[in-house]
């Protein structure tokens, strides 16, 4: 057993969950648009209005792009892990208006001359990417009067800006993967994205049901003019 500890990001959500056995796997249910980690939890996709065209930056297993695809929205979804690409593609085989695509978010950006409707991450790309790099080309790609949205765990008191998140996600598995993620408060979010020329900012933060956990920092723009 292992115990190297990978020296890049991809190969940490290379062994990101979910891992429910040996074999093909069913889809997830994929029943409603989720910005937590609490299903049932929150707002749902009306977040994002009503969409012709959506990119999901960090998409994991595809749910919620599955979701938006299953109402008529175009999803392209990208990850730069291999394993979660490949797995999303897996799950959602055949499914209508919902493209998975393996790149890095700054990369695909620059290289893709498409905009959309609709931008958004959950817990993904712009919780693990430094804003200064990836909100200028979200911004750059998103349609005129488009809404840029996304969630992350709510941070603790003073772990603001990029912080180390380690975490062993797989049992039995030995060694620590660790990635940075970069995350700030309501004020500090809309600053930034402010300074990247985005408007009509709203956040707020979504308390878990259970006393005592983080919840869920919810963000909304549009670009500007």
């Amino acid at each position: 057993m292992s115990s190297a500890t990978p020296s890049t990001a991809p190969e940490y959500w290379d062994r990101y969950k979910p891992y429910r056995g040996e074999g093909e796997q069913p889809p997830p249910a994929a029943a409603r648009f989720e910005w937590t980690d609490v299903p049932g939890h929150g707002p749902g996709a009306e977040v994002l209005g009503s969409p012709g065209t959506a990119l999901d930056l960090g998409p994991a297993e595809g749910e919620n792009a599955a979701v938006l695809a299953r109402a008529g929205t175009a999803v392209t979804a990208v990850d730069f892990s291999l394993t979660q690409v490949e797995r999303a593609r897996r799950l959602w085989r055949g499914a209508a208006g919902l493209d998975f695509v393996l790149a890095e978010a700054c990369t695909f950006l620059d290289n893709d001359p498409r905009t959309w409707d609709a931008i958004y991450s959950t817990w993904g790309a712009v919780w693990f990417t430094d804003p200064d790099d990836l909100l200028p080309r979200v911004a750059r790609r998103l349609a005129p009067s488009g809404v840029f949205a996304f969630s992350h765990r709510a941070p603790a008191v003073n772990e603001y800006g990029a912080q180390a998140m380690g975490g062993p996600w797989l049992e039995g598995r030995e060694g620590e993967l660790t990635v940075r993620r970069w995350q700030y408060t309501i004020e500090q979010w809309s600053d930034i994205l402010k300074r990247t020329g985005f408007a009509d900012i709203s956040a707020q933060v979504l308390l878990h049901p259970e006393p005592g956990r983080q919840g869920t920092l919810l963000v909304q723009a549009r670009r500007g003019n």
